[in-house]
């Protein structure tokens, strides 16, 4: 049994007594700490009371962001961190998970000249960021103007009255959030940190927390040299000094028929805004999300947000301005929305918050990171754990995840020459020999049955499923659709797709 595989788990049996880093939390940001600590030499147990990227992680656009959109708000370091942390995945710690995102501002009628100058010079700004965090131009080409030809050819669905031309920029695209989140845990678990799900915090101090096993029910208590409490939107129930102003982003999901041989990313202007857009994005898995709201959000945090009917519809109305033929509410065959945990900072609307993170520590020593995005996660973690262990006196190395390919990472020449199949290179990099073998061993089927896809329309194959219970700490049907894939993102296809979990999870447990 590998490191991997005994250490993401579940529960709280066969823990240590004390670590040196307790993290609270497995979306990106605790999973993220989690790297964090564990590659400096420090013991690291990571919990979470329900699942990997359970909360607002696996809700993003699913885009790696360079900070174009904080330039126009003048967030000048807010926007060069995000260039900076995007230019690392991209290149160093995630290319596999990664890829360049080609985003297409359509000149319509409804674009002024000014509007269009405005936008241009914006384009022109956030390449100056990709150079100033040297990102090279073969991995985010610089941007340009396209005729209204090459706009078709990119966006053929586009309205063609007064069409007269396109922006064409780039931006980092990754292949899921929820599969990012799971590899940064793998990998933080390959180096020794202890990764738990099931796991529920009842209270926690600076130094210690009590657990409950979300499984059994038993309860045990657990020392550290520092706790950090990662969160997100429900930083604020852990401790009580901290008041966060949440908001919800909503993306709505359609089929890629829909809009038929999309290559870009269209970007439709809000009317009345000059900052604010609704992006048309397609997917690796042929869908579309159509995206995304800022509404604010009052009273108890749900587990799993609800996106609202008239988000649906003012989603559907921005975006169909773009088109020549209207998107209609049948065409929305599942939406999602997530709650961004932003920093409560007075007045104004959350559109207007800061996306920059901060660190706080409570009257216990608890050690909170909360605020920022899923494109600085590994910034955010650096931040944390410096702070953490400059607090406990811990003796640590230096931070080394700007440095640390996550698993499966390699050069895009090198995944391009890997020969297993595409969407495993796509979701595993050098991995997917790994995920294959797997499942052979687990198995005992051929290639053809574990590499089948579900479905004509869900390209997810039995063999990803196997490794998300073996290698990914996989509990359940809902940890395999809902977080490990994305099929639960398409309510009917997640209905199809109940009995091949099932069978991946039985297959799983009886090799074992």
């Amino acid at each position: 049994m590998s490191t991997t595989e005994r250490r993401i788990s579940h529960g709280t049996a066969d823990l240590p007594d004390h670590v040196d880093v307790l993290v609270i939390g497995l979306g990106i940001t605790g999973t993220g700490v989690a790297l964090d600590a564990v590659t400096r030499g420090l013991s690291t147990l990571a919990v979470d009371a329900h699942d990997l990227a359970f909360g607002t992680s696996r809700w993003s656009s699913k885009l790696v962001h360079g900070g174009l959109r904080y330039l126009a708000k003048a967030q000048v370091g807010v926007a060069h961190e995000s260039a900076v942390e995007r230019g690392i995945l991209m290149q160093v710690t995630a290319p596999h998970l990664t890829s360049a995102m080609p985003m297409l501002v359509p000149l319509m009628s409804s674009v002024s000249t000014f509007a269009a100058t405005l936008t241009r010079g914006g384009f022109w700004a956030g390449d100056m960021l990709r150079r100033t965090a040297r990102t090279s131009a073969q991995t985010l080409p610089k941007p340009r103007r396209i005729s209204a030809t090459e706009t078709l050819r990119l966006a053929p669905g586009l309205r063609t009255d007064g069409l007269r031309g396109g922006l064409l920029s780039w931006d980092g695209q990754l292949e899921d959030d929820a599969r990012l989140v799971t590899t940064v845990a793998r990998t933080a678990a390959s180096r020794g940190a202890h990764i738990r799900t099931r796991a529920r915090v009842l209270s926690a101090t600076g130094t210690s927390v009590e657990l409950r096993d979300g499984l059994t029910g038993e309860t045990r208590t657990i020392t550290a040299g520092t706790v950090i409490n990662a969160t997100g939107v429900w930083a604020g129930e852990l401790v009580d000094e901290i008041t966060l102003r949440p908001s919800r982003g909503t993306h709505l999901v359609l089929r890629g028929s829909t809009l038929p041989r999309l290559r870009v990313t269209v970007t439709a202007p809000v009317p009345g805004s000059t900052s604010r857009f609704v992006m048309v994005i397609p997917q690796p898995d042929d869908t579309i999300y159509v995206g995304l709201t800022d509404e604010p959000v009052d009273g108890d945090i749900p587990d799993v947000p609800t996106p609202s009917e008239a988000e649906i519809g003012f989603l559907l109305d921005v975006a169909s301005a773009a088109l020549a033929q209207p998107l209609r509410r049948s065409d929305v065959v599942g939406a999602f929305a997530g709650l961004r945990p932003l920093i409560d900072a007075g007045d104004g609307s959350t559109a207007d918050i800061s996306r920059k993170h901060a660190v706080l520590t409570s009257k216990t020593g608890v050690i909170t990171i909360v605020g920022g995005k899923l494109t600085t996660y590994r910034r955010m973690a650096q931040d944390a754990v410096d702070a953490a262990v400059e607090a406990a006196g811990l003796v640590a190395g230096p931070c080394v995840t700007a440095s640390t390919p996550l698993l499966g990472a390699a050069s895009r020449a090198e995944l391009a020459r890997l020969e297993e199949p595409a969407r495993l290179v796509r979701r595993f990099g050098t991995d997917a020999g790994l995920v294959l073998d797997n499942a052979r061993a687990v198995s005992g089927l051929s290639d053809e049955e574990l590499l089948a896809p579900a479905t004509d329309l869900v390209p997810v194959t039995l063999a990803e499923l196997i490794f998300g219970v073996t290698h990914e700490g996989a509990v359940d049907v809902d940890d395999l659709l809902d977080r490990r894939t994305r099929v639960g993102l398409v309510p009917a296809d997640r209905e199809l797709l109940v009995p091949l979990a099932a069978r991946a999870l039985e297959l799983a447990r009886t090799s074992h």
